[in-house]
This record gives structure tokens, C-alpha cells and sequence, in this order.
């Protein structure tokens, strides 16, 4: 449905919005109007389509969702991934630390996370060609393309309000600040990334592309799926405790498919595994005076469920190489090869609701 034509055709008329603001490449302006005035423009979207009488049935507002061609719907002015998933963050304590003690002493405490690369966040279709990048390898640091090329399973939120320098988001007020969710895959160079990250963290391991769907689900429509998260022990700092259900119920999957063969299903998971939620995650960003601006993503971290078909990264899945995947095919993965096909889906359904997020599909390229 194209709005800026519904607009011009007769809708939105008591809201007096800016002529031009659905005339735009990016949804930022919209986003910027508030949640009082999206949420009234999104009911009455969803009234004009029930409605029998509507003016859009005699105006030319529909494009065939078989032509349609979607576009990055936020210009992302700042980007910041998080690691909120306890499960995902002890199984990689496991394999490169302490299998007994896993977790960093910090992790029980806050919400870890790292400043990304807005500028290579890119839409669900746009393949992405393997990174370089130094590596670790037999005692010498060579410049090659990474071996070790990841996907990671994420849900991404997008900020739906500014808050002035110097000023902190409260966990009371934080639903005002989250605009909506978007499916989010932030691909990892695994082999770049463990000899660079020592001591500032995550940088061109991470930094060489990041893949969204194209759809928002703003969190009014997620109402229905709001659940309680994992108990958190010990309690929080004050500033991070929340009250009710923060989670979301939403199912995630994972298909890899080679070249010229048939999806294997690798992964199933859900965002109610979440530590830290997203209220956490915008608070502590938040808690230290840093502004947030209309338009702004974080991302979750890699989503892992307890059990190993639930794990959210090929680096889970075949533990670190050792257990490698045997696809359907009959062909085998520790990490991802050229011309495989990774695609990642979510879906909130219920009895009455079924609410899907798109999918996030890119083919992996060789190196440049």
C-alpha cells in the first residue's frame, strides 16, 4: 500500500501532517511524529481496509506484492549490537574460556554490547562477498579471506524518540523510545574476529555488512506477544529493573541452502530467550547521558535457546568446527561457504494473530 498516495486520496486528514511526509525514501520523519500520532495513522489504516465504503477501493494505492520492490525503510543514523543472550554468551565462554566459568564477571550485570558500522547495513537480497582481514594461523598472521564466515540470529529495534546529551532513558518511560523490531543478521568473521578483539572488541570482523528485512513491526502490534524473560540473578542495579513481561514470543529460523540445492532448516529459536531485553538494552545505553536519535538500531546479539537445535550461530551449531552440520543434502558445514544461501525468518502467531517480520535471505559471494 502506497500512503503517500492514500493521503492524497482522503485518509489521514485530521492529523494534519507535513504534504510531503510520506513522500520519502526513509521513515524517519513518520517515526518522529510520536507514538500518539503513528499509532492513530496505523489504526486507521487497518479501518480503511476493513471498511467496505473505503476510499482506497476506488483509488490507486495497491502495488501486486509480486512487484513491489521493498527498500531499506530507516536511514540508520547510529547502530549498536548488543550480546544478550546468556545462552549464546556461555556457550562461547565454553569453547574459548572456562567451560566451568563462562561467563565474564561483567555479564550478569549489564547488557554488554559495542558501537557497529551503520554504513554497511544492508537489505534482505544484497549478497555480501567474504571479508579480509588478518588471521591467526599456524604462529603467523596472515591477510586473507576469512574461513570462518558466520551468520548470527538477531532481533533489532529501531529508536523512535531523541533524547537530549547529558539526559538518561528510565525503564518507565523506555516504551515511548522503541519505535518497532526488525529482523537483523550481523555477520561475523569469526577467524578476523578472535585476533583482533583483544582488548577493544568487535571491529572489521563485524564491520563488513549486517543484513535487515525491509519490514517493521511496531510494538504496539507486538502487544499480544509480550511475555516475562528469564529470571535475572543476581537482581539488577536499580536503573535496569523493569516490571511485567518486556520479552516477546516470536519464533526464529535459520535455512541454509548450498548452491542449486534444497534449505535445510538449522536453526529454531525465539526472542523470549533474551536476558537482557530491549528496554535493558536502551536504558543502559541511555544511562550514561549518550543521545539517541530518531531512526537508530540495536541489535540483540546473537539469539540462542538451551538446546543445540535452538543454538542462533553456525558457530554454535558445529561448535566451533568441532561437530560439523550434516545438511539435508548430505553436504557438510562448520561455517559458511561461497554461493551458500542463508536466510533468516520470525513470526508472532497465536490463535487469533499471526504476524509475520519478512525474511532476512542473502547469498554469500567469494572474495573481492
Amino acid at each position: 500500500m502506497d500512503v503517500f498516495a492514500a493521503k492524497k486520496a482522503g485518509l489521514f486528514m485530521e492529523h494534519a501532517l507535513p504534504n510531503e511526509l510520506f513522500n520519502n525514501p526513509f521513515l524517519n520523519d513518520f517515526i518522529a511524529l510520536g507514538k500518539e500520532t503513528t499509532q492513530k495513522i496505523r489504526l486507521e489504516i487497518q479501518q480503511e481496509l476493513y471498511n467496505p465504503n473505503s476510499v482506497l477501493k476506488y483509488a490507486r494505492v495497491f502495488e501486486p506484492m509480486d512487484k513491489a520492490v521493498m527498500h531499506l525503510p530507516i536511514q540508520v543514523g547510529d547502530y549498536t549490537d548488543f550480546y544478550s543472550s546468556i545462552e549464546h554468551a556461555t556457550n562461547v565462554g565454553k569453547m574459548f574460556r572456562d567451560p566451568d566459568n563462562a561467563l565474564l564477571p561483567n555479564w550478569k550485570h549489564l547488557p554488554v554490547g559495542y558501537h557497529g558500522r551503520a554504513s554497511s547495513i544492508i537489505l534482505s537480497g544484497q549478497p555480501i562477498h567474504r571479508p579480509y582481514g588478518q588471521i591467526q594461523q599456524n604462529n603467523k598472521i596472515i591477510f586473507a579471506p576469512s574461513q570462518r564466515l558466520d551468520f548470527e540470529l538477531e532481533m533489532a529495534f529501531v529508536v523512535g524518540k531523541s533524547n537530549p546529551l547529558g539526559t538518561r532513558i528510565s525503564t518507565e518511560e523506555a516504551d515511548e523510545y522503541v519505535f518497532g523490531l526488525m529482523l537483523f543478521n550481523d555477520w561475523s568473521a569469526r577467524d578476523i574476529q578472535k585476533w583482533e578483539y583483544v582488548p577493544l572488541g568487535p571491529f572489521l570482523g563485524k564491520s563488513f555488512a549486517s543484513s535487515v528485512s525491509p519490514w517493521i513491526v511496531t510494538t504496539e502490534a507486538l502487544e499480544p506477544f509480550r511475555v516475562k524473560g528469564p529470571s535475572q540473578d543476581p537482581k539488577p542495579l536499580p536503573y535496569l529493573q523493569t516490571q511485567g513481561a518486556q520479552n516477546y514470543d516470536i519464533n526464529l529460523e535459520v535455512g541454509l541452502a548450498p548452491k542449486d540445492q534444497p534449505e535445510t532448516i538449522i536453526s529454531q529459536s525465539n526472542t523470549k530467550y533474551l536476558y537482557w531485553n530491549i528496554v535493558q538494552q536502551l536504558c543502559h545505553h541511555s544511562s550514561n547521558g549518550c543521545p539517541l536519535r530518531v531512526g537508530d538500531l540495536m541489535a540483540s546479539g546473537t539469539i540462542s535457546g538451551p538446546n543445540p537445535n535452538s543454538y542462533g550461530s553456525m558457530l554454535e551449531l558445529s561448535w566451533a568446527g568441532q561437530q560439523p552440520l550434516i545438511l539435508d543434502d548430505g553436504s557438510k558445514r562448520s561455517f559458511l561457504e561461497d554461493d551458500d544461501i542463508v536466510t533468516l525468518r520470525a513470526r508472532a502467531s497465536n490463535k487469533d494473530i499471526n504476524i509475520g517480520f519478512g525474511e532476512v535471505k542473502t547469498q554469500i559471494l567469494a572474495a573481492l
